[in-house]
């Protein structure tokens, strides 16, 4: 079987959530098929400027091709066409400039795809809302297996995705979370699904101690991991912890692993560590009495997994569905949805030993049920299996004309997105929660 793994990025220092997610994908099928990568020569995901030579590479034993974008994004452009087609009235033309101005547009990677149709038995698109997977989708529909990655964000409501959702092979989903959402937008339940996510490299020797006398953490901590930005949640979590903080006598510090696009509060509970490597990482997130997740948005967040695998729990941002509905299947996290809320779960998790350690089992149980290799694997071969002993039963809808294109009829993606079903899904099929 040979596969094709397409990603806006890709190397061994990118360590984006989808980018990550693609090369975990791409080196743990290498052994079951032969894989190759077909990405950008773009390393920065703002930008998507050429700083990657184009052609051929190999990574990780994984054989990779790069292809160049054809232009940088003009983050005004781009943000005036975000707001027109999330919050105004416009037509599907609109929706198509709005993907060329996101980037990163790399024509000659599409063209690779549809040169030899007939090279790769299944294409695995990763990332919904790119060039690269549209025009892949669109190009190889009986072929294209998406991984959408998708976030409940304006973009999930624009028009041009419903027909890419509905008119792949099959879609891996990141989560229960993810499958409504993307159901509710497109009614493509007919598509061939299934929830996977993704695992992780967990090392096999874990030292929490090391990391407590490496970066001198002598008392208990709390981590997050990640992009340091208000996008992910941290200017909040800063205020709420900081508030946190003046009201308590003995509390913890907050440690910051990852690279700050945010301002980070000069204050003595605040420690950023900046970047480290995996197993720092590692040792510093056994070593934590919580992982703390803020976001508002994500379709899988793999440091919480990281967490659970390791037996630390989470607190997680209670208006993020997917994170809510991951602490409440796994029994293995608090959640916050205020200022309050958010100190009251500190101090349980902080003043329960017992119970922390109770959330820290039930998470390793989690991981290992759902999101451990083996498991992550055998889905991806049974789907391709699946799908080579069955004939699409779907068909790609068309584009419309160059006239209907120009009409603006369409919804604000924003509204669209709105009015789809909120919280968690709590019994595997449905959000709990009304429509908003």
């Amino acid at each position: 079987m040979k596969l094709a793994i397409v990603v806006q990025r890709y190397g061994a220092d990118i360590n984006g959530g989808a980018e990550l997610h693609a090369r975990y994908i791409a080196e743990r099928l290498a052994p079951h098929a032969d894989v190759r990568v077909l990405t950008t020569c773009a390393r920065d995901y703002v930008t998507w400027r050429n700083d990657l030579p184009p052609g051929p590479d190999t990574i990780n034993g994984v054989a990779v091709e790069r292809f160049p974008v054809v232009r940088e994004r003009d983050e005004l452009d781009f943000g005036r066409r975000s707001t027109h087609v999330f919050t105004r009235r416009h037509s599907l033309n609109d929706e198509l400039e709005w993907l060329d101005s996101e980037g990163p547009a790399s024509p000659e990677l599409v063209r690779r795809l549809t040169a030899r149709p007939d090279e790769f038995d299944f294409v695995v698109l990763f990332s919904a809302r790119y060039y690269h997977a549209f025009h892949g989708a669109r190009a190889l529909p009986d072929r294209a297996v998406l991984v959408p990655t998708a976030e409940r964000d304006p973009a999930l409501g624009l028009a041009l995705f419903g027909p890419i959702f509905r008119g792949v092979r099959a879609i891996m989903y990141n989560s229960c979370e993810e499958r409504a959402l993307i159901n509710g937008v497109s009614s493509n339940e007919r598509v061939p699904g299934v929830i996977v996510g993704v695992g992780s490299e967990i090392p096999d020797t874990v030292d929490a101690g090391r990391a407590r006398q490496k970066f001198a953490l002598d008392e208990p901590y709390v981590i997050y991991v990640g992009r340091i930005d208000t996008n992910k949640g941290c200017a909040e979590l800063f205020d709420f912890f900081i508030r946190y903080v003046d009201g308590h006598p003995w509390p913890p510090t907050l440690v910051l692993i990852g690279t700050p696009v945010l301002a980070i509060p000069a204050h003595p509970r605040i420690k950023h560590l900046g970047f480290v490597d995996d197993q720092d990482k590692f040792d510093a997130i056994a070593g934590a009495t919580a992982l703390v997740m803020p976001s508002y948005y994500e379709s899988l967040s793999m440091v919480a997994l990281e967490a659970w695998a390791l037996g630390t729990p989470v607190i997680a941002n209670a208006r993020c569905d997917v994170l809510l509905g991951q602490c409440l299947r796994s029994n293995a996290g608090l959640y916050y949805a205020n200022d309050a809320e958010f100190a009251g779960v500190l101090d349980t998790i902080l003043g329960d030993r017992a119970l922390a350690a109770v959330l820290g089992r039930n998470g390793r149980d989690y991981f290992q049920r759902h999101y451990s290799w083996p498991v992550i694997e055998r889905k991806y071969l049974d789907m391709f299996a699946y799908l080579s002993s069955t004939t699409p039963a779907l068909r790609m809808e068309r584009l419309p004309g160059w006239l209907s294109r120009r009409q603006r009829t369409l919804r604000p993606a924003a509204d669209v997105v709105d009015r789809l079903p909120v919280g968690p899904v709590v019994d595997g099929t449905t959000p709990q929660g009304a429509t908003a």
